[in-house]
């Protein structure tokens, strides 16, 4: 393979660099839908939602999984370069907590129904992110078997 068969893929949190990787192709949750980049796809700016984000690897085996919850997406010639709100590693990621943190994400959605809508769009940004690491889990636990 050359290097016109790869992507320089990274993705960048506000506290981070959490991923720097070369793949042959990366599928995105954009507002339009999901998308897969390939190598020489055209530029492209596009806004992310909350959800999951796959690497292909070289070997068409392998594949990264990650959790998002919003952000943007900028693809380049040979470049795609995630900056996102949150992003974690499928991988590393503790099913246990992920669950708790969205049955209380969910109760403070129902709470936030009656107050305010500040409240009410915090608690629902909280339980679209515990959404994608849920969806993120399901995804690796999908493709280990």
């Amino acid at each position: 393979m050359s290097k016109h068969d790869f992507i320089n893929f990274e993705i960048v949190t506000p506290e981070k660099i959490v991923l720097r990787e070369q793949v042959i192709g990366v599928t995105v949750p954009t507002e339009s839908g999901e998308i897969t980049i390939l190598p020489g796809h055209v530029p492209l700016i596009s806004v992310l939602k909350p959800g999951v984000i796959e690497l292909h690897k070289a070997d068409g085996q392998d594949k990264e999984i990650l959790a998002v919850s919003g952000g943007f997406i900028e693809v380049l010639e040979g470049k795609v370069v995630v900056l996102a709100n949150t992003a974690e590693i499928a991988r590393e990621l503790d099913e246990e907590r992920i669950k708790e943190a969205r049955r209380r994400a969910e109760e403070l959605k129902k709470q936030a129904a009656n107050s305010d809508d500040v409240d009410f769009a915090e608690a629902a940004a909280m339980l679209e992110k515990e959404l994608a690491r849920s969806k993120a889990i399901g995804r690796l636990k999908h493709r280990s078997r």
